[in-house]
């Protein structure tokens, strides 16, 4: 009989470090959810954002980012503008199995307000904080609260690890530590 998707998470951050810190059962009172669910866990965002601004008539081009694109907020929210985007990284640090992939969703509370965050894949033998991709797609200031919930991230499990990690092809964001703009890799055609 196959181990249940919520023991198997707990097992897995318990004894093999894949969510750091880990909050083992779901955290709900007076709060935007955060911890172990079901089959997933929903990972909390940090208090530290960049914003879009247009304030330096910056163009936005993954290619050749350029940072004057955002500014820098430290706070226990943020109010993102009307039809605007933010950028975020998680609490949780995640170390995944080499035999796992994981989707990050966004969690409905927020897209019931018109929030999105992007679908984001965590591939076999990835680590680090999560880079969270924000979208206000009112035509509101939406808000974001620091240290709650923001998305879901949904375990895959393979029956046998994969050929090629994303750590064998060294990833371009192999353990990132902060919000980690776009990358492009020079090296490749």
């Amino acid at each position: 009989m196959p181990i249940k998707a919520d023991r198997w998470i707990r097992k897995m951050a318990l004894e093999h470090g894949m969510i750091e810190p880990f909050v083992d059962g779901q955290i709900r009172e007076g709060v935007i959810s955060y911890g172990l669910t079901s089959y997933g866990y929903d990972m909390r965002v940090t208090n530290q954002f960049k914003v879009f601004t247009n304030v330096y008539n910056a163009l936005v081009d993954p290619k050749k980012f350029d940072p004057r694109s955002f500014v820098d907020i430290e706070a226990d929210f943020i109010d993102i503008p009307p039809n605007s985007f933010a950028l975020a990284r998680s609490f949780e640090y995640f170390r995944i199995p080499r035999n796992v992939s994981c989707l990050v969703i966004g969690k409905s509370t927020y897209a019931r307000c018109g929030i999105l965050v992007n679908i984001t894949p965590l591939e076999p033998e990835w680590q680090g904080f999560v880079t969270i991709e924000i979208s206000n797609t009112t035509p509101l200031p939406a808000r974001i609260y620091a240290n709650e919930g923001i998305g879901q991230v949904l375990f895959l499990e393979s029956d046998e690890p994969c050929e090629v990690s994303y750590a064998d092809k060294r990833g371009k964001y192999q353990g990132q530590q902060g919000i980690v703009l776009p990358r492009i890799d020079r090296n490749s055609g």
